[in-house]
Formats: structure tokens, sequence, C-alpha cells
């Protein structure tokens, strides 16, 4: 194809390992740009070689491209930008990437990932028309791997919604006697907090608060911004000594319409949702949390939780940390009350990782598959 007047398919080894820098630098920021994406950028001088490299650090912040510029100079000028996401061609609280590239005097634009937001999508078509050689969709299935959180939510205008959870190799949360701590092991425990930091908000209902006073936090030495903690409590019945409600992280505290609000200390909020048949409404809650910027949900429990949201079509990953211990079928399910009645009924996930965790094995898995260059179909 000509340089600017379509897209091309192909990419250097060079630039591929200059993309593969940048889902590297894309990484390190995730759970903190919301309701922007994660993306990373390398520039290559004229002869191929790395010349500047940066991240999108969260709204507000330079984009990644511009950042990369700006360690770049005028070493930029005539050489190639790396981008895992199309470079946006609209005016927010920055300007187009789209813009400053061409200022800068590049001279090709590589990117992985189509950008799907409407609002900021035509950077490589602007790109094109000013005669810059554009090459698209270069390593797109890890790029969309890296920036799957956002990328979901965009598609589906709403967060993406993980479900995490901890179990026996029989699908059991805990024993009889109700003991759960620890089915799992440390190395689990600690990589389910990675996960919950890269989250923007991490969600339990009322059965969870009761059972285990859960704190929602950020420990075993993860750093990061912790997540929202969101409460589903139709009846507002929390207490105001609940661990979630300490000055560690906001909280919000979902409720039904028409019930008594509780009062909450400090910054903490009251959201009040439809609650059908006793039941809140989570495409409400979803439209509520998309509205507040938020891109990306962790739901941790409980188990009819988890089955809510599966049945309803707003799951869109799995997470299981599962144990090499068999507690039987009175212990208590890691899912209950999902209601399929047979084989064909049931949600058949698609495997996107396994890995071994110590003793324990993880397992990553969607709900829907991904077509050959890695989106969700």
């Amino acid at each position: 194809m000509t340089a600017g007047t379509a897209v091309e398919a192909g990419a250097s080894t060079a630039e591929e390992d200059a993309m593969r820098r940048a889902i590297e630098l894309a990484a390190t920021a995730l759970g903190r740009t919301s309701p922007n994406p994660v993306v990373g950028c390398v520039l290559l001088g004229p002869t191929g070689r790395p010349v500047g490299e940066g991240f999108h650090r969260g709204a507000g912040h330079m984009h990644a491209e511009t950042e990369a510029l700006a360690t770049a100079g005028s070493r930029a000028r005539g050489g190639t930008a790396v981008v895992t996401l199309e470079p946006c061609a609209h005016q927010g609280r920055t300007g187009p990437c789209a813009d400053a590239l061409l200022s800068a005097g590049v001279a090709r634009v590589v990117y992985a990932v189509p950008d799907p937001d409407p609002v900021a999508t035509g950077g490589a078509q602007k790109l094109l028309a000013a005669g810059v050689s554009v090459a698209g969709g270069v390593l797109r299935a890890e790029a969309e791997r890296g920036n799957e959180l956002w990328l979901t939510a965009v598609r589906q205008g709403r967060p993406c919604v993980t479900w995490k959870f901890g179990g026996s190799l029989d699908g059991r949360s805990a024993a009889p006697d109700g003991t759960s701590r620890w089915i799992t092991g440390s190395e689990s425990r600690a990589d389910a907090h990675t996960l919950r930091a890269q989250h923007d908000a991490v969600l339990v209902g009322s059965g969870t608060l009761r059972a285990d006073d859960p704190h929602l936090g950020l420990r075993h030495g993860v750093a990061g911004r912790p997540p929202l903690r969101v409460v589903l409590d139709r009846t507002g019945s929390i207490s105001s000594r609940a661990r979630v409600l300490d000055d560690a992280a906001p909280t919000l505290v979902v409720v039904g319409r028409g019930v008594a609000a509780p009062r909450l200390p400090g910054r903490h909020e009251v959201v009040e949702l439809p609650a059908p048949g006793g039941r809140l409404d989570l495409k409400a809650l979803t439209d509520v949390l998309y509205g507040r910027g938020l891109r990306s949900v962790l739901v941790e429990g409980g188990a009819r939780l988890a089955a809510a949201f599966a049945s309803r079509g707003l799951l869109d990953r799995v997470v299981g940390y599962v144990a090499p211990v068999l507690l039987g079928s009175a212990g208590r399910a890691v899912l209950d009350d999902f209601g399929a009645g047979t084989l064909s009924e049931g949600l058949r996930l698609q495997l996107s990782d396994v890995r071994q965790l110590g003793s324990d094995v993880k397992l990553v898995l969607r709900t829907r598959p991904l077509d050959e260059a890695g989106v969700p179909c």
C-alpha cells in the first residue's frame, strides 16, 4: 500500500520490538488512568534506534505520545512512533496526539489497536491525510490483553466486570464449618491484591460483608491507588463499624430505592438504585459506575452476586485461584444460584491463561471468545 493513502498491515522487527516495550510501559499504569485507557509509546529515530518513550499516567496527564516526544525532542523528526492504541484526534484536557506527532515531524506511525472510542478515533486517517506512513494492527492481540479492561468497557458501554474467587479443587470457598482462611496460598493472595489494584472498583454483597467484614484495601506490599470500595446493601443495614468504612479509601454503599439511607462517616457515599423483586438492579449499577468514570469492577463476593452478574450477561472475565484441596459438597460453593438446568444452559468460558502460583493454579477466563485479531466476538 502507498504511504499516505491507506493503513498498512506490516511492521519491521525493530517496530515489533518497540511495540512489545510499549505494551510493557502501558501496563505500569493499570488501575490509575480511568476513564482513559492505558497507552504506551516508543519513538524510533530515522535509523530505527529508540530515542524516546512514554506512557499515559492518568487523566489530566500527558498522553503517551506526548510524553515520548518530550523525551525524544528533535530526535523524533523523520522517525517512527510505535503506540499501543491509535493516536487520538480529539481535543480533551490535552491536545490531539495526531497533531503532536505531525508537529514533531514524525514520518511513520505504527499502532496496535484501533481506538473504539467514537470521540477520540480518527487519528490514523488524520496522519494519512498529512502524508504520514501508518501501519495498524501490529501485535494487536498482545496489546488488546494489556488494555482489555478499558477496551471492554468502551465496547460494552459499561465497566468491564471481572469475578475473582479463591476455592478448592471441588469448587468450595469455605469448609462445612464456614472456615475459609486460608484455602489458597500466600502467592495467590498476593497476586489477588495485584489484580485488585488494577481495577477501578472492588465490589461485594451484604452477605460477604456480614460473614467476613472485608477491608477491600491493598495489602501484601502491593502499591497503587486503592480502588473504590462498593458494597451492595439493599436494606441499608451496614454497620458503622464495618472495616470498609475506614479512611483508607472511599466506599460507595448501594441501597434499594426508598430505604432509610445509612449514615456514613468521612468521604463515603450512599447511592439508591431500583430493587425489583428484592434484588438491586445490576444494569443500573453498572450505568452509575460507568457514569462516574469507572471502567473496571472486580467482584469479590459473594457466590450469589457473581451468579447474578453472570446470568444477566454482565460478566466479562473470571479469575480463579484454585487450591489442591477437597472440601466436599457440604462446603460453601464458589458460585450459587446460577440457574443452569441443562448443560447447554451453562455459561461456556474461554480459557485465556493458566499459571501456577505456589501450590495453587490461577485461571483467567473470558465469557466471550476472541477472533483472530484477539478481539472479543
